[in-house]
C-alpha cells in the first residue's frame, strides 16, 4: 500500500493504493481514518490523479481508476449502488435503501455512506436528506455542496 496527497479545489485529498486498485480517498482530518501508507507514485495513484483533475474541470462524468473498497458485504453493496447515481442528481437516503432492495435500512445506509473509504469517486455526496436538505458528509457540508454544485454547473452547461 502507498498514498499520495493531491491537491485539488476542495483541498488536499490522500489517495491510497494497492498497486492494483485504489483503496481510499480522504479529506484531511477524515471522520474514519485509513490505515496510514508510505508515501509513493504508481499508475493507479497517476490514473486517479488525472481523473480527478478532469472531473474538477468539468470534463469527467464518470471515473474509470480500477477501486477495491474495504468494508462489509452490506457497506460494498451500498457503496456499488452509490456508483449507479448518475452525474449531477441526488437521491435521498430512503431511495439509495430501496435501490439496494432494502427500503427500512435507511439508518444503516447512511451509516455505510458515512464509511464510504473513497469518497467523490464513490460519490456519496450525492445522497441527501428525504427534504432535500444537505446532511452528513465525511468532508463536510460545505465540501459537498461544492461537489452538487459544480456537477449540476456542468450538467447545465451540456
Amino acid at each position: 500500500m502507498i498514498s499520495c496527497i493531491h491537491d485539488s479545489p476542495i483541498g488536499p485529498l490522500t489517495l491510497h493504493s494497492n498497486g492494483a486498485a485504489l483503496t481510499g480517498l480522504e479529506f484531511d482530518e477524515p471522520r474514519y481514518p485509513l490505515p496510514s501508507s508510505p508515501p509513493g507514485e504508481d499508475a493507479v495513484l497517476a490514473q486517479a490523479r488525472r481523473e480527478l483533475d478532469a472531473y474538477f474541470a468539468g470534463k469527467l462524468r464518470a471515473f474509470s481508476v480500477p477501486l477495491a473498497p474495504t468494508g462489509t458485504p452490506f457497506q460494498l453493496k451500498v457503496w456499488m449502488a452509490l456508483r449507479a447515481i448518475p452525474y449531477g442528481a441526488t437521491r435521498s437516503y430512503g431511495q439509495q435503501a430501496a435501490a439496494i432492495g432494502q427500503p427500512k435500512a435507511v439508518r444503516a445506509v447512511g451509516l455505510a455512506n458515512g464509511k464510504n473509504p473513497i469518497s467523490i469517486i464513490v460519490p456519496c455526496h450525492r445522497v441527501i436528506g428525504a427534504g432535500g436538505a444537505l446532511t452528513g458528509f465525511g468532508g463536510g457540508l460545505a465540501r459537498k455542496q461544492a461537489l452538487l454544485d459544480l456537477e449540476q454547473r456542468q450538467t447545465l452547461l451540456r
